[in-house]
């Protein structure tokens, strides 16, 4: 029962990670392997777009830059992205505040992350004081003062989102044409997004495109951009589960005392068997079975158990997460129940089991000798 509500849970915040992350991330990010840009006018685009199962496609400007708003400022990540980068990610509907509207006709409007948002104080209301946004040139001077050295540009913000802190404090989206104008870059881009129908075998077109693309980029999908972090999830969970079946391991002595106090009682009973003619492996199979069926009710109790508490979880959502005004993402914590656990905790159990049983079923032979010298 803990291993199945434990699995759930990691399966629940994995899931939660990774949607939040989907929102974010592209399917399929491209970027150069070697330096930060490469010209647009080189890349393969209309080869990439033909890729069955390609859905949309979107051009990257990432740089830093220094935001302001009145007298608070903020070292940011902007992220400039073609039209239609809305149909990209599920961005739109992580929305805090406002809306996702990055431009309107010839205006152009900046997404703050939360965090962002926060240290600058936005006011989305705030239709007089605009947010300066400042880029160092390239062949930035000092020596001509602060102007000489920035490519400087002012832009409303049209909504704030919420994704993960790691994002919310770090980034800004802004209309594409914007960030080209703010870095000065005219043909040259960081990354190139691509977005895949549901139905698309992942593997197969990120080969695809790595083919169309060739050896000078890098194809990432949107596991392998945040590789670190699924790689820790998937480590976290694999050694709970180990630790949750060495206390399993250490539980399993109560079937073997069991077992063994059973055989001692049954002293009389294994005589009567031996006089009609029982012998050591029937009487041993006896017991074996016993202590089988002791695991098997045991393991699928546990599991019936088990998926009631997942259920009620998720239905009503009885532990909580914090308070009821938290700024948590969820209230209550996720849980997601997968089939392969059921299977992997019933084979573990029984597994464990039987080799709880094995051991006093094999000392029956020395108390049936004992028995037989006695006589």
């Amino acid at each position: 029962m803990a291993l199945i509500i434990v699995l759930s849970v990691f399966n629940g915040f994995d899931n939660l990670v990774v949607s939040l992350f989907s929102s974010f991330n592209a399917t399929v990010q491209i970027t150069p392997k070697h330096g930060k840009t490469f010209n647009i006018n080189n890349f393969p685009i209309e080869k990439i777009k033909r890729i069955p199962g390609v859905l949309h496609f979107a051009e990257v400007i990432e740089a830093e830059a220094l935001m302001k708003y009145k007298d608070n400022q903020s070292i940011v990540t902007i992220k400039g992205v073609s039209e239609g980068y809305d149909r990209m990610t599920g961005l739109d509907t992580m929305m805090a505040e406002g809306s996702f509207s990055l431009q309107d006709g010839d205006k152009d409007f900046t997404i703050l992350g939360y965090g962002v948002a926060a240290t600058l104080g936005i006011n989305l209301r705030d239709y007089l004081n605009p947010v300066s946004v400042f880029i160092p040139r390239r062949d930035a001077s000092f020596a001509g003062g602060f102007e000489q050295a920035f490519n400087s540009e002012i832009i409303f913000p049209s909504g704030v989102f919420q994704v993960q802190y790691e994002y919310d404090v770090k980034y800004a989206f802004l209309p594409l044409r914007f960030a080209r104008k703010l870095t000065g870059y005219e043909t040259e881009r960081t990354s190139v997004e691509v977005a895949l129908s549901k139905t698309a075998d992942l593997q197969t077109i990120q080969k695809l495109i790595e083919d169309a693309a060739g050896n000078e980029f890098v194809v990432k999908n949107r596991f392998q951009q945040q590789e670190i972090l699924y790689q820790i999830m998937i480590s976290e969970k694999r050694y709970i589960f180990m630790i949750l079946t060495l206390i399993l391991i250490i539980a399993t002595f109560n079937v073997i005392g069991t077992l063994s106090m059973l055989i001692l009682d049954k002293k009389s009973d294994i005589a009567v068997l031996r006089s009609m003619g029982a012998d050591h492996r029937l009487i041993q199979k006896i017991f074996l079975v016993e202590g089988t069926l002791i695991s098997l009710i045991g393991a699928i109790s546990g599991l019936i158990a088990g998926a009631i508490i997942c259920w009620l979880q998720i239905r009503f959502g009885f532990v909580r997460l914090g308070a009821e005004n938290s700024s948590f993402v969820v209230s209550a914590y996720p849980v997601l129940m997968k089939a392969a656990d059921f299977f992997t905790v019933f084979f573990t159990v029984m597994v464990i089991g039987l080799l709880a049983a094995v051991y006093p079923v094999y000392n029956i032979r020395r108390i049936d000798t004992a028995m037989t010298r006695n006589e």
